[in-house]
């Protein structure tokens, strides 16, 4: 829940409606799956409940959430990714631009690189690493349909785990520049299949705390993505 992170007073609606919004497209509250209650995500965003409620209807206005009263209500993700569509995918890098999106890679590669280092160099407790191999497990096993979402909770989960809020929060931003792109890849099982290989690799590395190797496994895993969406848009 690092991305439910307080916002700055100067733009608050602005800001909240940002985070809202990239805890939804991000999965970190998966469809169908309810916000966390109005009190609580106030203080975690650091708002008044009003900008708090004009937010969520901003949200629901725009189709992403479904706010019902009642004991049982809440703020509920309506929002589902679009099916992977190479199409699509050209149209994103389209709205971005080639410098944006390279910049973007750039980006990710040096905070999730950064952040496998970090954890691998840490001493890290068993609750962690049970974390961790659950994340992995999670993410072997996931179908089609709800791989993206298991895959980032697995990213972001490497960040997280470090302990320092401000990587956690620039991993998500990095994953959260690229999330539309990642969601318009067509799924290949060969590319699965891969990338669960990589993803081992990783947290072989990490729990073994060999930092160079789980740098290395890390970026071998983002530029293998990056060279899968230079490939859909040849």
């Amino acid at each position: 829940m690092t991305v439910l992170r307080p916002v700055k007073a100067g733009n608050a609606f602005e800001e909240t409606v940002e985070r809202l919004l990239q805890a939804i497209k991000l999965g970190v509250v998966a469809y169908g799956d309810k916000l966390p209650p109005e009190r609580e995500l106030a203080v975690r965003l650091g708002i008044s409940r009003v900008t708090l409620r004009e937010a969520i209807r901003a949200l629901q206005d725009a189709g992403y959430l479904d706010v019902r009263r009642g004991r049982y209500g809440g703020a509920f993700v309506t929002y589902v990714p679009p099916r992977p569509d190479a199409g699509d995918l050209r149209q994103a890098v389209a709205d971005m631009g080639m410098a944006e999106l390279s910049d973007a890679l750039t980006f990710r590669l040096a905070v999730e690189c950064g952040a496998a280092q970090v954890l691998a160099a840490a001493d890290l407790a068993p609750g962690q690493r049970e974390v961790l191999l659950r994340r992995l497990a999670e993410l072997d096993a996931a179908p089609l349909e709800d791989y993206r979402r298991l895959d980032t909770a697995f990213h972001l989960s490497i960040a997280e785990l470090t302990g320092s809020t401000l990587l956690a929060a620039t991993c998500a931003d990095a994953r959260s520049r690229v999330s539309d792109l990642l969601n318009a890849i067509p799924m290949l099982q060969v590319n699965i299949e891969h990338a669960a290989a990589q993803h081992r690799a990783i947290v072989d590395a990490i729990l073994a705390g060999d930092p160079d190797a789980a740098r290395r496994a890390m970026a071998e895993h983002l530029e293998g993505t990056a060279a899968l969406l230079r490939a859909f848009l040849a």
